[in-house]
């Protein structure tokens, strides 16, 4: 995450050149990527978590 910031800024400043930009964009991209692979990973085990809880405070399920 502090990555992307430092990115962002970066891109915002006069000094950074389109070409230095366009670079810039790709990681950003890649890393958006990695990120939301990640949020989308740790929200599978949430849900898995939640169901796991779930069956043992159920005791119907347990017949």
């Amino acid at each position: 995450m502090a990555r992307l910031e430092t990115i962002l800024s970066q891109m915002q400043s006069e000094e950074t050149t389109l070409s230095e930009s366009v670079k810039l964009y790709a990681e950003a991209a890649s890393l958006m990527e990695y990120c939301h692979a990640a949020l989308e990973k740790a929200s599978l085990q949430m849900e898995e978590i939640d169901a796991a809880r779930s069956e043992k405070a159920d005791p119907e399920t347990e017949e």
